[in-house]
């Protein structure tokens, strides 16, 4: 389908992977008491009255209280760090798939196998509190997030409500959680964990492991597979009693009584029914009314019951999604420390992930995989230094900043703090002139945040719609050169993206265009994989409309699925 733009040369990159491959993401949506109606099994359904009756009003009642700091950091370290960081994507010859804190499970070793030879020779010497919060804190990151129980069942800390941990690794004496959580909290970052609520490869009652027990929630999909609750209440009944009263709940506790963590993250909540993922959140809520509770807590019953909301994992670009909300990146591939990926990212790719994230309302989780020995690896510290020395000089265009309210710029995107827009340029413009396209409001003044003597940079309107501020010939940095543009009174905007012909592309992504159709669905924001799927029928489209510089009349840029690029229904590559 040809247009006009084309006509002028302008550069329309359509993604690769636009509308493609069959596995799909679900976003989920927090919701407060006026959502939805609840609907799922009548089990599931009654968890979720007697929630919104005894206790989630009143906790809910504090969400915005407990979510003040988590809104304002924008950026935290995530840290996948266990036994099984020894073994590191290898065992007995045999290597792991791409996540190497799921070794157990893909390589299907035995637990005797996996504690004896295993857990018993853990032994981390290199492990420095100190230097992790250290890097941590010259990365720019404001949250520090670590495995106390990743999906092994092996507890990283001294645990007496159900003692297999730490305490039987070579490591013994010393507890890693209580370092790590003393050094952050030393260095004023905010501390929290991780800990894997509805899938344990260690207890015999617990969704996941079906190589030793013969237990539903694993990969062989035995008794049921993801409905096994509904199909075998004997067993969510032995779940219930031996796994989630008798470890879960009772190490949550303990978490929260002996370290005060100021967020908890859950994952694979849907190994359990909602009823018992919901009894989970509970009794964090009744041990510590003020903990962050982070979206893959509890989903079911058509809501999210987390306090925001989790998107897929190692996105590389994000979608619009509403609310609080936070994406994990990790610096790679895996999350566990795998010693054959070297498929690390760059720290440019991350500092412009970073700003795309706070530019749609969301924080930043960057995952890395310390080692066996303790230490985190020179690679993951290289992206960290990176990331750093810009988060030093630029850091206020992504703390306490907000969901800005332009359309994403040819050059780049912002980030908003009250009457303050940070312009995020990726593409510097060829000529000098710097066009914002879609800002109504008045502009006061603008000057690089790089530099110190803020001096002015001129600015002025084009047109109604725009406005044009005249930069240096070349980018101070190439990566993201941010740029401080102060207006008088309340920002307002104008929607529409305005196309430009002084920067090297114009990408129109999947994630960002108006869908038309009734099977739209989204993939996960993977590399390659940022695209949209469902579209079958001649009269499904995404559009975006767009302007060009110095015109106000509107045009509409559709993919039809008819165009003669597609290869298969549903499906077009550009």
């Amino acid at each position: 389908m040809r247009t006009s733009i084309l006509a002028i040369s302008l550069i329309l990159t359509l993604l690769s992977g636009l509308i493609a491959p069959p596995a799909l993401a679900q976003q989920e949506q927090a919701e407060d008491n006026a959502g939805p109606p609840l609907r799922g099994s009548p089990r599931d359904v009654e968890a979720g009255k007697h929630a919104l009756k005894e206790w989630w009003t009143q906790a809910n009642s504090l969400r915005d209280q407990r979510l003040q700091w988590w809104r304002d950091v924008r950026f935290g370290c995530f840290i996948h760090w266990g036994v099984y960081a020894d073994p590191a994507g290898e065992f007995q010859g045999k290597r792991s798939g791409s996540y190497a804190e799921h070794i157990m499970r893909s390589n299907q070793i035995p637990l005797k196998t996996y504690k004896e030879q295993i857990v018993a020779n853990f032994n981390p010497t290199n492990f420095d509190a100190s230097q992790w919060a250290d890097l941590f804190l010259t990365t720019g990151m404001k949250y520090v997030i670590i495995t106390a129980k990743h999906h092994d069942g092996f507890a990283m800390f001294p645990s007496n409500a159900y003692p297999y941990d730490i305490r039987l690794t070579k490591f013994k004496g010393r507890d890693p959680m209580k370092e790590l959580a003393d050094a952050c909290r030393e260095r004023g970052l905010k501390f929290g964990f991780y800990y894997s609520h509805a899938f344990d490869w260690e207890h015999p009652d617990a969704p996941g492991n079906d190589w030793d027990y013969q237990q539903p929630g694993g990969d062989k999909k035995l008794h049921g597979a993801e409905q096994w609750y509904d199909e075998h209440p004997e067993m969510l009944e032995r779940a219930a009693k031996n796994y989630v009263d008798r470890k879960a709940i009772p190490q949550l506790k303990e978490l929260i009584a002996n370290y005060h963590p100021d967020i908890l993250w859950f994952d694979t909540s849907g190994k359990l029914p909602f009823s018992e993922q919901i009894r989970i959140v509970e009794a964090c809520r009744r041990a510590d009314p003020n903990v962050v509770i982070n979206g893959r807590a509890a989903r079911g019953v058509g809501r999210n019951w987390g306090d925001y909301t989790n998107t897929a994992d190692n996105p590389a670009e994000v979608r619009p999604t509403e609310g609080d909300w936070e994406s994990i990146p990790t610096v790679n591939n895996s999350y566990g420390y795998h010693q054959f990926d070297k498929d690390f990212k760059t720290p440019e790719f991350f500092i412009q992930l970073i700003a795309k994230v706070a530019a749609k309302g969301g924080n930043t989780l960057l995952n890395c995989g310390p080692t066996g020995s303790g230490e985190i690896d020179s690679d993951t510290t290289r992206i960290f230094q990176g990331i750093g020395q810009w988060m030093k000089v630029n850091g206020d265009s992504i703390y306490r900043t907000t969901r800005t309210p332009l359309e994403r710029q040819a050059w780049g995107d912002s980030t908003v703090r009250r009457d303050t827009i940070y312009l995020h340029v990726f593409d510097w413009p060829k000529d000098g002139k710097l066009i914002v396209g879609g800002l109504l409001s008045e502009p006061s003044a603008a000057y690089l945040l790089s530099d110190p003597e803020k001096a002015n940079l001129r600015v002025r309107r084009f047109g109604d719609d725009d406005v044009v501020i005249e930069v240096p010939r070349e980018a101070p940095d190439k990566t993201d050169t941010v740029i401080v543009l102060q207006v008088y009174r309340d920002i307002k905007t104008k929607p529409g993206r305005l196309l430009a012909t002084n920067v090297t592309t114009n990408r129109l992504l999947a994630f960002d265009a108006t869908p038309q159709g009734k099977q739209i669905r989204y993939g996960d924001g993977k590399n390659a994989r940022y695209y949209v799927a469902g579209l079958e029928k001649p009269t499904d489209t995404l559009t975006w409309p767009v302007r060009l510089n110095g015109t106000t009349r509107k045009r509409a840029v559709s993919v039809p699925i008819s165009s003669q690029l597609s290869t298969r229904p549903g499906t077009r590559r550009a």
